[in-house]
Parts: C-alpha cells; sequence; structure tokens
C-alpha cells in the first residue's frame, strides 16, 4: 500500500491524534493561545482516603503530560498543621492551611475525605468553604468529603454522593440534600465521588468537560495499562477508535488494518475482503473518523512504531519492518513528518533511560 506522506499536516488528524498528543512536537496549528491552567485546592481531611486523593491527582498530572501544556496546577491544605496523615498511615506535607487559602482565583476546591475522617468541621473551616463558594468556584468531595459541605449548607438543593458509611447520617444532617447511589455525581458547581476507585472517573469527566472527549481518551490510554495488554511490544495493535456504534463494515476494515501491520493491504485488498466497494470504504472512513482509510492506516502503523521505538532496543530498520515500512529511510521521512522529531533521536532517548 503507498503511503501517502504528502497528505500530512505534521500532526495526526484523525481520533487517533489522542494516543500519540503527547509524543507530538511542538503545538498544534490551531493552538493560537496558550490554554487556560486551572487551579484546584484540595483539603486532606485527617485519615484521608490516599487511593481516592492520588486517583484524583494522576488525571490532572496525566492531562498535563498529554496537552505538554499545564492545564491543571493543584495545591493541598490541611485543616491545621503542615502535614496530613493519610488512610494508609503515610504523613503527607501539604501547601497550607484551609483558613490561609486566597481563594481568589480558585477553580476547584475538593475536601478529601476517608473511613475515619472527622467529619465535624470547626467555624473557620466552615466559613472559608462559604467564601469559596461565593466566589463561584466548583465545590467537590472524594468518599465522605460531601459531609463538610452539607454542614456548611452548600449541598442544598444539589444531588451528590457519599461513601455508604455516610450515607445516614448525611440524609439525616441535611435532607435539603438528594444523595444517589452513583459512584459520582456532578451537578451544576458541586461535584462527588463516593470512594477511591471512582475519583479517577470523577476527575476525566470534569476534564472531558473542560478539554473534551479527546483529551480524555489520551489520558485513559496512558492510565489503562492495567487493563489491557495492547501496550506490550508483541501484541497487536489496540484499537484506538473502538466504537460499538461504528457499521460493521467500518469495524471489520478497522479490525483487518490492526491484524496487518507488518504487511498492509491495500484500499482495495481490504474492500474486497470486507466485500464491501472502495467508495463505500471512503465514505466510511470521512463520517465516522472524519480522515481517509489511507491515511488512517498509515497512522496506525506509525503510533505503533512509536511504541515499538519506545518500549524496545530493537535496530530501526527492524522496526520499519515490522510495521509495513519497505525501507528505514522512507520510514524515517514519514516518522518524521507526523511527529516532528526522527526514529533515531526518539530511539537514543530510548536508551538513554
Amino acid at each position: 500500500m503507498g503511503d501517502n506522506v504528502r497528505q500530512a499536516s505534521r500532526s495526526f488528524d484523525s481520533r487517533m491524534r489522542h494516543s500519540n498528543q503527547a509524543y507530538l512536537q511542538g503545538g498544534a496549528p490551531h493552538d493560537a493561545h496558550p490554554p487556560i491552567c486551572r487551579r484546584i485546592g484540595f483539603v486532606l481531611l485527617e485519615h484521608f482516603s490516599m487511593m481516592a486523593f492520588t486517583g484524583a491527582v494522576d488525571a490532572l498530572v496525566t492531562a498535563n503530560l498529554v496537552s505538554r501544556q499545564p492545564l491543571y496546577r493543584f495545591e493541598t491544605y490541611s485543616l491545621e498543621g503542615a502535614t496530613v496523615r493519610s488512610d494508609l498511615g503515610i504523613n503527607i506535607s501539604v501547601d497550607a492551611e484551609l483558613p490561609a487559602l486566597d481563594a481568589k482565583d480558585l477553580d476547584i476546591l475538593i475536601i478529601c475525605g476517608g473511613f475515619r475522617s472527622n467529619l465535624e468541621p470547626r467555624r473557620p473551616v466552615v466559613d472559608k468553604l462559604r467564601e469559596v463558594a461565593r466566589r463561584q468556584a466548583i465545590l467537590g468531595s472524594l468518599w465522605n468529603g460531601s459531609y463538610l459541605l452539607a454542614h456548611a449548607g452548600l449541598l442544598d438543593g444539589y444531588t451528590c454522593t457519599v461513601h455508604p458509611d455516610s450515607r445516614a447520617g448525611l440524609e439525616e444532617l441535611r435532607p435539603q440534600v438528594r444523595l444517589l447511589p452513583n459512584p459520582f455525581v456532578i451537578d451544576r458547581d458541586r461535584i462527588s465521588s463516593a470512594g477511591a476507585n471512582s475519583a479517577l472517573g470523577m476527575m476525566l469527566a470534569v476534564i472531558r468537560h473542560h478539554h473534551g472527549d479527546e483529551m480524555v481518551r489520551g489520558i485513559e490510554e496512558i492510565l489503562a495499562c492495567d487493563r489491557t495488554l495492547d501496550d506490550l511490544p508483541d501484541s497487536p495493535m489496540p484499537t484506538l477508535v473502538d466504537d460499538p456504534t461504528f457499521p460493521d463494515a467500518l469495524q471489520t476494515i478497522l479490525q483487518l488494518m490492526k491484524n496487518n501491520i507488518e504487511e498492509p493491504l491495500s484500499i482495495e485488498e481490504l474492500a474486497l475482503r470486507a466485500r464491501i466497494s472502495r467508495r463505500r470504504i471512503d465514505r466510511l472512513f470521512q463520517r465516522h473518523l472524519d480522515t481517509t482509510p489511507s491515511r488512517y492506516y498509515l497512522e496506525t502503523r506509525l503510533t505503533r512504531a512509536r511504541r515499538l521505538l519506545q518500549q524496545t532496543n530493537e535496530p530501526i530498520t527492524s522496526i520499519a519492518i515490522a510495521c509495513g515500512f519497505t525501507s528505514a529511510p522512507h520510514f524515517s521521512r514519514c516518522y518524521r513528518e507526523f511527529f516532528g522529531v526522527s526514529p533515531s533521536q526518539v530511539s537514543a532517548r530510548h536508551r538513554r533511560g
């Protein structure tokens, strides 16, 4: 299959961009202005859930990595003192005590509770939470942090969620709050997560609202290594755009492409195997992926090559052949056209560690 690199605009233009966004050199052509960097504060209660906290922070940090420009900065606060003990018995140093928080340009404040956290806030804490609310920042909670927001009357008329162990107490404390048994809930400018595992999902939903599906797909691919073996060098190429709503014919073509990386099929061969016309393939890719089949296939192979360069010590010539390129020089030209760096530069960085 011919590789029409001249179609490239030094950037991935199909939905596969999310898989490569962190590795593209320079900003996207349409990024005329730097993105807004949102400020997020985490209030760590004594015995807070370390897993919930790190899940939420991991989403933010990974968003910055995928973007290559800072989208989020976070700060940590205690109710009192320079350190807070987590539920794992690990002391975490914080940036400041909550009463000292300057809420002037704060975008989100999240209360991170835990199974043994004290949920009876003192007056200065309630006053600070109300001040943050008056400045129209988003207020959120992890585990049972909703309890403190409810104490301050900041969840009246909202829906939220809380850890099941705190549900009965919150219902009794504040019947004006509508509790849902969901893993996480987003209701206007209130966000809440009921446990450790759902904290990541909640933050991904927030990031999706700010930056769209493409950004979240990029984050999920980096963080999903414990759910799939697709990223291992000797495994098949992952289907980066799996979508059950795609027509069967398109899913068949995508599967054929995924299974034929080393010896790419021509578009005519793909059409023959899928028993559809070449013209219909073109229409399917344009309608559902906003690209051409040749372009998508090339992007698939280059994405595979990027992974092999980063994860193995194989020679560039071997990687080129494994990804269906007829020669190392041809592969290098294609790779540089899309990523802005040569395969040898990527390989050298990998070997230096």
